[in-house]
């Protein structure tokens, strides 16, 4: 239920690893990162490749894995479907991908916005044929002539939405296997769940948190200034929770599950993560223990 996000924009490949392997240890129960082709600070940041980190971290752990991409502009859905059948063969029922329409990053020309949501919706369906063994030929953006997944689990992977919006989440509804959103003022998150579950949508719900914890209250609000620019202000629910005192922390996360929230993963905004890790795990996540596991 509580998960630990790893920051490729952040962090570089062998921190993270070191990172995910402690989540575990100290007792987050699942796992999912970032796919960024660019560092969100390019004076100090890092951007590694997140689909040759994945297979040393499932390697490393036992927990559920999952990973933000977005198909389109920056992978050909048919590549993308190959990765991500590798992971699910190589690791079945642990890995599972968050598909969205994704910031442009490698000097591809973007579509523009009102396409994006068409071209992702169709993305999803050819990746859903290649991962169940069809061949696909297509024409268009996605262009491919006779395209197959030859090594892929025998249950696909899960493929879930990105929302930050009623809207989204209820076009998304239409056709994902679960629903990842970003910690918002809590009547945002309530319609966007809302608008999820009226149209059918499936699976699990689940919400990434970015928060700034140190020592003193003063540190985290300098970690988060420095980590994240100017998007730390906010109500209890804002772009970033920030204070020293862990059970307000805890108090949040539990508002979090109230909602209706299957999994909340928690991404701590600073560089150095073993002092977050190990007290969120001695202090914040027994709160939580025997409610239900991550799937």
């Amino acid at each position: 239920m509580i998960g630990f996000h790893a920051s490729h924009e952040q962090i570089d490949p062998s921190a993270l690893l070191t990172a995910v392997k402690r989540a575990e240890e100290v007792g987050f129960t699942a796992m999912m990162c970032s796919d960024p082709f660019a560092p969100w600070n390019i004076d100090r940041g890092e951007a590694g490749f997140a689909w040759s980190w994945l297979g040393a971290a499932l390697e490393a752990t036992r927990v559920s894995f999952g990973v933000l991409t977005a198909p389109g502009p920056r992978y050909h859905p048919a590549v993308l479907a190959q990765a991500i059948g590798t992971l699910g063969q190589m690791y079945p029922g642990r890995f599972w991908a968050t598909l969205g329409p994704g910031a442009n990053g490698t000097g591809q020309r973007p579509p523009s916005e009102p396409a994006q949501p068409d071209r992702l919706e169709e993305s999803v369906r050819v990746m859903r044929a290649l991962l169940a063994g069809e061949e696909v030929s297509t024409t268009g953006p996605n262009t491919m002539e006779r395209a197959r997944v030859w090594s892929r689990p025998d249950t696909p992977p899960p493929l879930l939405a990105t929302a930050m919006t009623a809207d989204t989440a209820g076009w998304a509804a239409g056709w994902a296997d679960g629903l990842v959103t970003v910690a918002q003022p809590a009547d945002t998150l309530r319609r966007v769940l809302d608008a999820y579950d009226a149209g059918g949508g499936m699976g699990r719900r689940s919400v990434r948190v970015h928060l700034s914890w140190a020592s003193t209250d003063e540190e985290a609000l300098a970690i988060a200034r420095d980590q994240w620019g100017d998007a730390v202000a906010g109500e209890p629910h804002g772009s970033v929770l920030i204070s020293s005192d862990l059970g307000w922390h805890a108090a949040r996360i539990a508002e979090l599950v109230e909602l209706g929230f299957d999994d909340i993963y928690l991404h701590h905004v600073g560089v150095r993560q073993q002092e977050f890790l190990d007290a969120f795990g001695d202090q914040v996540l027994p709160h939580f223990h025997g409610q239900a596991e991550v799937a």
